[in-house]
């Protein structure tokens, strides 16, 4: 398996990002210039990678749940 296969698509890891640190999907999407669908549809895609929820939905503002939590920390660590 090639190294890259084990590394999330970029734009859902900053989807992921923006969305933690904003707490809401509409303002990461403001951030990053898509659509509130298209920065749900990110985070999917990174859930759906690393087969675990990111995110409760349900609270507002959203929150990380543990697995977001560490996948964020290490998205920002590997980031910086």
């Amino acid at each position: 398996m090639k190294y890259w296969e084990h590394i999330p698509p970029l734009k859902a890891m900053l989807a992921v990002e923006a969305t933690a640190r904003l707490g809401s999907f509409t303002k990461a999407a403001a951030e990053l210039n898509v659509t509130q669908s298209a920065v749900s549809h990110m985070v999917g895609q990174a859930e759906a990678f690393v087969n675990a929820r990111l995110f409760q939905r349900q609270l507002r503002p959203v929150q990380l749940t543990p697995e977001g939590r560490r996948f964020v920390d290490a998205i920002v660590a590997g980031l910086n």
